[in-house]
């Protein structure tokens, strides 16, 4: 069957859009080909800094023929109804259309409209101008004397070229000429931009990639990425380092070539003192480089890895060069960023009210920039007030939960005070994703208490699903005090996650809260300190997430979740006790029979039938419903008090005893006696059941 060779050439595409853009072109040229009744084996994109491709093998060669028999009025309806349906289904007069006789409806008209199938290049010919016009960039532009005009073509950068061809895989090839301003799609591609230049002429993708790739191209991007890891491995291998890996930044990096060559560069070892982590970033967001450190160490070293584009005729020793000075002028003002904010500020005076206000020690750097963070009123929400005033709340609450989690209070407040200073550090100015981290080492040099400096890093964590979970207790109170704050400010302002959007991160804030309650166990009531009861059922929506996720089933943590519970440790361990209990052979059982007494008693509730207010053992005639009633009397007590200890386990456990009296009871029991005393009193006896396993669950919500 006929393949399907698609390029479209341009000026380079952002690294960033490469991967999703390819794979919108796969969509959306494969969906419009079925859609015109083509079918095909298979598909696969890729991309490159200055091209999109997409190879699209096993294509029919022509859509199925159609025939439609579409139904129309009664013969003998109005005129109007009948030109209606004529012009509907492209008949000139009634005579081109069937009669068809219903016994029950009479005669009526029916069009027998047949398509014949379309040749895939004509139909390849009509849907890719469409596509290329409206094609999904985030950003795309105009160029060229066509620009000014309404309508002109907008491309994420300049197309140049278009490639189609389609045909069999072992016979000539032919080209589908579709055009589009001014661009006529062709067979002929172009190579690297400075080691080949010239056209190259295709068929078919196989000659295609191979072709170009004699022309200095890797089109596959994954081969690509994997020739820069291993490179740049071995490279750092072969001086006695390791490379600090970084998917990202490989991705990023193989967008950017098309011809990865691995070289390495270096810089002074005075620059060193700086934190590895302002060198990384520096490094790899100034220029796109990866670094090194020695074999089984954690602290760089000074030499560098860099990719370019180019294979030079000096084995890259000038690219190396100048990667190399704009490396250390980078390196230079970050030492200086560095140097800078273990200094004093030069405004000391006009520090003196904030300093006060946080008891702050104006003779250290770190409380400085807490103090300057307060005096220049940083907005932090328009409707929440400054960065100084979010601080002073922070404080306030992790005040009230260091008495919950036993941290030092001290600590705490010192933590809570200096969390955000680093804000106004030039290297999280510079880099923002290093805040909290700064603040630590910052801390560090200024003498502070190790769990104060690990707090002030600690404090943004867990940052999502994978990050790691504060472990020291100042941290983790700092931590809730500031996601708390963040929930309980935004709920205020009336700005919640809708949909899809949460601009806010809050969804992350609180599933933060609640990986630290369950993982640290820590017993806080969410209802208390919030007070906002929407607020705590977003926390129990996060719970779920979190527990789904961990392995919980649904029905589980629904028959334990209670619209007021604000505990989640207790909520999580009530799930964790319920799974193991509701797996076993007598939780199975006790599952259906309480099913059936609970399924039963609410029938009878809705019909209104009389329920005695108690079981008056007096009323109890059968051995198997005075067994019941004994049995639910003592595994009731005994739930409750495993519950009030919080031992759901042994709760389970003490429920688990009904299950034979329970089978026992719907074995020899009518419960509808004719006597309404006895049937009102086997009804109470039903709602015990129910009352009696409800201390731990609503069983009613569990499936099976």
């Amino acid at each position: 069957m006929p393949n399907l060779l698609l390029e479209l050439r341009s000026e380079e595409i952002p690294a960033r859009m490469q991967r999703k853009a390819a794979g919108d072109l796969k969509k959306l040229v494969t969906d419009a080909l079925v859609e015109a009744g083509l079918s095909y084996e298979g598909a696969r994109e890729y991309w490159t800094p200055r091209r999109l491709a997409l190879d699209i093998h096993g294509l029919t060669a022509h859509s199925a023929d159609v025939r439609e028999e579409r139904k129309g009025p009664r013969t003998d309806a109005n005129e109007k109804a009948i030109e209606g349906f004529l012009r509907g289904a492209g008949l000139s007069s009634v005579s081109e259309a069937q009669v068809v006789s219903d016994p029950k409806k009479g005669d009526f008209y029916v069009a027998v409209i047949s398509k014949p199938g379309r040749a895939t290049e004509e139909i390849v010919t009509d849907i890719m101008p469409g596509i290329i016009r409206d094609f999904p960039w985030p950003k795309s532009m105009r160029w060229g004397k066509a620009s000014s005009k309404p309508g002109a073509l907008r491309w994420v950068r300049p197309l140049q070229s278009i490639v189609c061809t389609f045909g069999p895989e072992h016979e000539e090839t032919t080209v589908i000429p579709f055009e589009i301003d001014g661009i006529t799609a062709s067979n002929i591609t172009y190579g690297h931009r400075f080691h080949a230049p010239e056209p190259i002429t295709v068929r078919r993708f196989d000659d295609y990639a191979a072709n170009l790739e004699k022309a200095k191209v890797i089109l596959d991007a994954e081969r690509r990425k994997d020739i820069i890891l291993h490179d740049a491995r071995d490279i750092a291998f072969a001086n006695g380092l390791e490379l600090v890996e970084d998917e990202g930044l490989l991705e990023e990096v193989s967008g950017l070539v098309e011809w990865p060559q691995v070289l390495m560069g270096s810089f002074e070892e005075d620059y060193l003192s700086i934190p590895s982590e302002i060198i990384r970033l520096t490094i790899k967001t100034n220029q796109k480089c990866f670094v090194t450190r020695k074999q089984g160490e954690e602290t760089l070293s000074n030499k560098f890895i860099l990719v370019s584009n180019i294979q030079a005729s000096d084995g890259g020793k000038e690219i190396v060069h100048g990667n190399g000075k704009v490396v250390r002028a980078r390196l230079s003002d970050a030492l200086h960023f560095w140097k800078r904010d273990q200094g004093n500020l030069p405004d000391l005076e006009t520090l003196t009210a904030s300093a006060a206000k946080f008891g702050l020690d104006i003779n250290k750097p770190l409380d400085q920039r807490m103090a300057k963070l307060d005096a220049l009123d940083v907005t932090f929400h328009a409707k929440l007030g400054t960065q100084g005033a979010r601080v002073a709340r922070i404080r306030t609450l992790a005040k009230e939960l260091a008495d919950i989690t036993g941290a030092d209070a001290a600590l705490v407040d010192r933590a809570a005070v200096l969390a955000k200073a680093d804000l106004r550090t030039e290297a999280v100015g510079e880099f923002p994703e290093l805040q909290g981290l700064m603040g630590r080492k910052y801390a560090v040099l200024q003498g502070e208490d190790a769990s104060v400096a690990a707090a002030i890093e600690d404090h943004y964590k867990p940052q999502g699903p994978s990050d790691r979970v504060p472990e020291d207790k100042v941290a983790i109170t700092t931590a809730l005090a500031d996601k708390l704050d963040t929930l309980i400010g935004f709920w205020a302002i009336d700005e919640k996650p809708t949909g899809s959007k949460d601009p806010f991160a809050l969804r992350r804030a609180a599933l933060g809260v609640v990986r630290i309650l369950l993982e640290r166990k820590v017993r806080l009531p969410l209802r208390a300190t919030t007070k906002d009861i929407d607020l705590l059922s977003f926390f129990h929506d996060r719970l779920k997430v979190y527990l789904r996720d961990q392995g919980a089933r649904h029905d589980l943590i629904d028959a334990v979740l209670t619209p007021d519970a604000d505990d989640l440790l207790m909520v999580a361990r009530r799930v964790e006790a319920l799974t193991a209990f509701i797996t076993s052979e007598d939780g199975k059982n006790l599952l259906s029979g309480t099913k059936r007494a609970t399924q039963l008693l609410a029938a009878e509730e809705k019909k209104g039938t009389v329920i005695a207010d108690g079981v008056s053992p007096a009323l109890l005639k059968l051995d198997a419903e005075k067994e019941l009633f004994a049995a639910i009397s003592s595994a009731s007590k005994d739930a409750s008090d495993a519950v009030a200890g919080e031992d759901f386990r042994s709760a389970m456990e003490a429920l688990s005893k009904l299950r034979g009296p329970v089978d026992r009871f719907f074995e020899d029991v009518l419960v509808n006696d004719e006597d309404a005393a006895i049937r009102a009193n086997r009804l109470a006896l039903l709602r015990l059941i129910r009352e009696a396993t409800g201390t731990v669950a609503d069983f009613s919500k569990i499936s099976g």
